[in-house]
């Protein structure tokens, strides 16, 4: 599909395109999704169990404001930390289904931070920005023995790292150098986003869709990313247009000279993609633990 094809589209096939459900090739589109949220939620009890937690630390002052910490047991010195951002089209999901990935990663030595935000409609795309960005700060000025941060984001949660890459940092009163970003099944241009079911409960402008685009803010990126570590991901089963929005989006990046990597997993879709997270042998697990210890 090339650049704003999306435009060519009806309603009812731009909304087939952004149901990630139903393009999964494992099972129906209702199924994949209990199946995700099952998975995801068994997966952040045992790593309640697996790492030391310090869990509802809040990073501001509305009661969503929430972020949870798990760090590796017996740590005894500086860590390198992931921070992940939950998907579901920024409004569905939580911190409670979003620990799924942090036993393989504290077994190596990686802390793992987790937030809320006001998912839709209760929350609106700025707020929701500015919750990412507020967590982030405040996590880095409580916890000094952080030696690295990284980034990972899923789907909605990867546009939210994608914003979060092109953030000014001294508005935030700290200084951040991210040292590597793994963006899966992301969504980097919200203008198509505003004529698909998605924007009833977001209900953005197109003005609001613009700032909140990654894709229109690549200059801002590049200053942010000069020494990280960048890749874009989707999975086999995505969507074309899920497809496309990654591809068009490493376009922009490359052409601004910023050093960014891309990877399809086979036989995934958008959803176990990166529930396998919690699997230590996982292509993308590998990736991300390699980045972050050597």
């Amino acid at each position: 599909m090339e650049k704003d094809s999306w435009r060519e589209l009806n309603k009812e096939e731009l909304d087939h395109q952004y149901s990630p459900s139903h393009w999964s090739h494992r099972m129906d589109k209702d199924a994949v999704i209990e199946a995700h949220v099952r998975e995801t939620t068994a997966g952040t009890k045992q790593a309640r169990e697996t790492a030391e937690t310090i869990l509802n630390v809040s990073y501001g002052e509305r009661e969503s404001e929430k972020l949870d910490m798990y760090l590796p047991k017996g740590l005894t010195s500086g860590f390198p930390l992931l921070i992940y951002i939950h998907g579901g089209f920024w409004q569905f999901l939580s911190k409670e289904e979003s620990g799924f990935m942090v036993r393989p990663l504290v077994l190596h030595g990686i802390g793992v931070m987790v937030m809320d935000y006001d998912i839709a409609p209760s929350g609106h795309m700025d707020l929701i920005v500015s919750q990412v960005r507020q967590s982030i700060a405040v996590t880095l000025k409580q916890y000094s023995q952080i030696s690295g941060v990284y980034l990972c984001g899923h789907s909605a949660g990867a546009h939210l790292v994608a914003m979060a890459l092109c953030t000014d940092w001294s508005a935030y009163g700290i200084s951040l150098e991210v040292k590597g970003a793994f963006l899966v099944s992301g969504v980097y241009d919200l203008i198509p986003i505003t004529h698909t079911y998605v924007n009833e409960a977001l209900s953005m402008s197109q003005q609001v869709a613009e700032r909140n685009s990654p894709i229109r803010c690549v200059m801002q990126t590049k200053r942010n990313v000069n020494n990280c570590h960048m890749v874009l991901v989707v999975a086999e089963h995505d969507s074309p247009e899920f497809h496309k929005q990654s591809h068009e989006y490493l376009k922009s990046l490359h052409a601004s000279g910023i050093n960014v990597s891309f990877m399809q997993i086979d036989c995934t879709d958008h959803f176990d993609v990166i529930e396998k997270l919690s699997q230590e042998d996982y292509v993308l697990t590998k990736l991300i633990v390699d980045t972050i210890i050597n």
